[in-house]
C-alpha cells in the first residue's frame, strides 16, 4: 500500500496536466494535487505523526493548490473562465479543509483543543491559503460580472439574481474571516502582511463588488484589526484597502 502511495505522490508531482500554464489546466492539476494532500494526511495520520508542510511531498501540493505566482500570468478575466475557477476554488477549499481538521474526528468542535493546536500550529499554511483565496476570489468576481454584463435583460432572471448576490455575500465572507485571523494577537507579521496585501492587491475589484451592507461590516472589523496588528506594512496595506472601501459607492 505505501508503495502504491508513493507512485501516485510521483505521479501527480509529475502529471503533465500540473505543468499547464492555462487556467483550465492549472485548476486541473490543483484538483489532483489536493487529491494527493488528502492521500499525504491520511497516512501520516495512521503512522500517529504530524504532516510537514516546509518539506516535500507536502510543499509541493501546496505550491500546485495555491499557485499565486501562476494565477497572476493568466490573462484578464473572462466569462467562461467561471467553470475552471469554480473548480480551482473548490480544491484549494477541500486542501484547506484537510490541513485545518487534520487529526479530527467529525463533528469538528471549533473550541476543542486539537482544533486549536492546528490553528496555531498551521497559521502558515491557513495564510498560504488566505494570499491564493482572495486573488483567486477576485478574479471570479470580475468573470461573475463579465458574465452578468453580457446578458440580455430578459437573460437576468431572478434566480441569476440571487446567485449573483449570494456569491457577493460569500466574497465578502471570504474577507471579514481573514481580518479577524489577523486581528489574533498570535497571528505572525510577516503572515499579515501577506493576507494584507492580498487584499490591498485586489481592492479595486472589492470596491466596486461588495454589497453595501457587507461593505460597513467588513470597515468595522478592519477598524478592530488595524488596532491588534503590530507591522507596519500590514498596517498600510489595511489602510489602503479601507480607504478605497469607504471611498467605493
Amino acid at each position: 500500500m505505501r508503495f502504491v502511495r508513493a507512485v501516485l505522490l510521483f505521479v501527480a508531482l509529475q502529471s503533465p496536466a500540473l505543468a499547464q500554464t492555462d487556467g483550465a489546466g492549472l485548476a486541473a492539476g490543483a484538483k489532483a494535487a489536493a487529491d494527493q494532500l488528502q492521500l499525504y494526511l491520511d497516512d501520516v495520520e495512521r503512522t500517529g505523526g504530524r504532516p510537514d508542510f516546509a518539506k516535500p511531498p507536502a510543499a509541493e501540493f501546496l505550491a500546485r493548490i495555491f499557485d499565486v505566482g501562476q494565477l497572476q500570468t493568466l490573462p484578464p478575466p473572462r466569462a467562461d473562465d467561471i467553470p475552471w475557477l469554480l473548480d480551482w476554488a473548490a480544491a484549494a477549499s477541500k486542501a484547506g479543509k484537510a490541513i485545518m481538521f487534520f487529526g479530527i474526528k467529525p463533528p469538528v468542535d471549533p473550541a476543542g483543543a486539537a482544533f486549536a493546536r492546528n490553528v496555531l500550529e498551521y497559521q502558515d499554511q491557513q495564510a498560504i491559503q488566505s494570499d491564493f483565496m482572495i486573488r483567486l476570489a477576485a478574479r471570479e468576481s470580475s468573470a461573475m460580472h463579465a458574465f452578468w454584463q453580457q446578458l440580455n435583460p430578459e437573460q437576468r432572471t431572478p434566480i441569476r439574481e440571487a446567485g449573483l448576490k449570494k456569491a457577493r455575500i460569500g466574497f465578502a465572507e471570504l474577507i471579514y474571516g481573514a481580518l479577524c485571523t489577523m486581528a489574533d494577537a498570535r497571528f505572525k507579521p510577516t503572515n499579515a502582511r501577506r493576507v494584507s496585501a492580498a487584499m490591498r492587491d485586489t481592492v479595486e475589484t472589492w470596491a466596486g463588488f461588495i454589497l453595501p451592507d457587507n461593505r460597513a461590516q467588513i470597515m468595522g472589523q478592519l477598524q478592530r484589526t488595524e488596532l491588534a496588528v503590530k507591522d507596519d506594512e500590514a498596517e498600510e496595506n489595511l489602510a489602503v484597502f479601507g480607504a478605497a472601501l469607504v471611498a467605493a459607492k
